[in-house]
């Protein structure tokens, strides 16, 4: 991929028509778009929503969004589609199936696709849909839940740059920042670069911070210490793994509510297949996914990422 394609590029759009695009599709309603579709409804745009689970729809319901029947029933009248769904498989059978999104969004319309998936997965939506006359951008994002609660979330989005623009009123509605990083599957690069990098940074705060309340810190000295060091990171100001420290973090909530360990998982083994495909070393993201790996093998996947510090807590009691 040229360097050109690879910058991503805040963007510092401000204004834009409000009667442009009012019609929003959301498909996929769980911890994340049900926060995001309830946020486009907020801002004033008429939202269909369409997930397979009857309680994600009937949660969607109390927050101004109409639910659907079937995917080709929620995007018949849409001007906007934007979808943040599982997995390749599904992204794929959700736009390329023949009752999905391609075959039944109307022509002209914009579809925005904020899953985590391999870059190939836009890649080979984009042609068909520009086939079909309908403008297509990967915008996977970044912020978990709380972000998409709080409409705070940063988008990364891949694709052509007219449909970047004309899709910035809807990422503004659910986020914060938005950003181009080139053609399609830019975004899912970004992504992917991103969270390996999250993965890699959580696990070394839990274990270098697992090691210092070992040896006898204590945890909250630690983690000022840290935040005021060379060794600052998100890791250590938003997201502590040690419980109690920081009042939002999912460790102090039992670490539920925040980006699942299986999800971690996921986004790592996506990372290392594109880092593999291109022969890029990644000794530290290996690590990071063997790691998160064990954890879901012991039964957390559920639980938030950062419960490895618990993890490596017990092991050290079991030395």
């Amino acid at each position: 991929m040229a360097s050109r394609s690879t910058q991503c590029l805040l963007t510092l759009t401000r204004s834009y028509s409000s009667k442009a695009d009012k019609n929003v599709t959301f498909l996929g309603l769980g911890n994340m778009g049900g926060f995001m579709a309830a946020n486009l409804a907020k801002q004033g745009f008429t939202v269909t929503g369409y997930d397979p689970s009857k309680d994600a729809l009937k949660a969607a319901a109390k927050n101004g969004v109409s639910g659907a029947d079937s995917i080709a029933a929620a995007v018949e009248s849409a001007d906007v589609v934007v979808s943040i769904l599982p997995s390749n498989k599904v992204v794929l059978e959700a736009y390329l199936g023949k009752d999905g999104v391609v075959a039944h969004a109307p022509k002209g319309s914009l579809l925005i696709d904020s899953s985590t998936v391999d870059p190939n997965v836009p890649k080979q939506i984009f042609p068909v849909a520009t086939e079909k006359g309908v403008g297509f951008i990967d915008a996977p994002v970044s912020g978990g839940v709380m972000g998409a609660q709080n409409a705070t979330l940063a988008f990364m989005a891949g694709g052509r740059k007219e449909d970047f623009d004309r899709s910035i009123p809807h990422l503004k509605a659910m986020g914060a920042k938005q950003f181009h990083c080139g053609d399609i599957g830019a975004g899912q690069v970004a992504k992917l670069t991103n969270n390996m990098l999250m993965g890699i940074t959580g696990m070394a705060t839990a274990e270098c911070m697992n090691m210092g309340i070992k040896m006898g810190l204590n945890p909250q000295v630690l983690l000022d210490v840290l935040n005021n060091s060379s060794a600052r990171s998100w890791s250590t100001e938003v997201y502590c793994p040690v419980p109690g420290l920081v009042p939002t973090a999912p460790s102090s909530r039992n670490y539920d509510g925040g980006f699942k360990n299986e999800l971690m998982v996921k986004d790592l083994e996506l990372a290392s297949g594109m880092a593999l495909g291109i022969r890029s070393p990644i000794p530290l993201g290996a690590v990071a996914t063997q790691l998160y790996r064990i954890v879901q093998s012991r039964g957390y996947g559920q639980k938030d990422f950062s419960f490895v510090y618990q993890l490596l807590k017990e092991e050290n009691k079991n030395n």
